[in-house]
């Protein structure tokens, strides 16, 4: 019997690691805990926990953009990085953290001003991109960096 490949996604509503095969990536896989989506082309809000599990075991590559509510740019850049993530569907995922309720976690990350941005990929960082910025832009820097 074939061994089918397969990536591990973290579910950012429950924290569950799943087991997703490449073949069913498209086919809008579900946590097998809670039964939320794990790729869906949105962008989904992480808390302390949750941020541990995804940035350091994910399969796909996890762009996270850390945020305020309070911050203008970051509420301007919200509709671009949810663009961003419907265009990036199955190849990349795309979470918000807002610093303002996990401070421990933007501190630890070494984020300075927001909105940043960055990439993870295989347990790792990646790249960085401070500033709000357009859809496009946010592609092209997932794609340079990680698709």
């Amino acid at each position: 019997m074939p061994v089918t490949e397969a990536l591990k996604l973290t579910c950012a509503a429950c924290g569950q690691a799943n087991r997703v095969p490449l073949a069913r990536l498209g086919d809008a896989p579900k946590c097998g805990i809670c039964g939320a989506v794990l790729v869906d082309g949105a962008v989904h809000e992480l808390d302390a926990a949750s941020h541990d599990k995804v940035t350091r075991g994910d399969g796909l590559p996890v762009l996270v953009d850390y945020w305020a509510p309070w911050c203008g740019p970051c509420r301007m850049m919200a509709p671009e990085f949810a663009k961003a993530a419907k265009a990036l569907e199955g190849q990349a995922r795309l979470m918000k953290l807002n610093t303002e309720d996990h401070p421990q976690i933007s501190a630890r990350a070494g984020i300075r001003g927001i909105p940043a941005l960055i990439l993870y990929r295989n347990g790792r960082e990646v790249a960085r991109l401070a500033g709000a910025r357009p859809a496009a832009d946010i592609l092209a820097f997932v794609r340079q960096h990680a698709v």
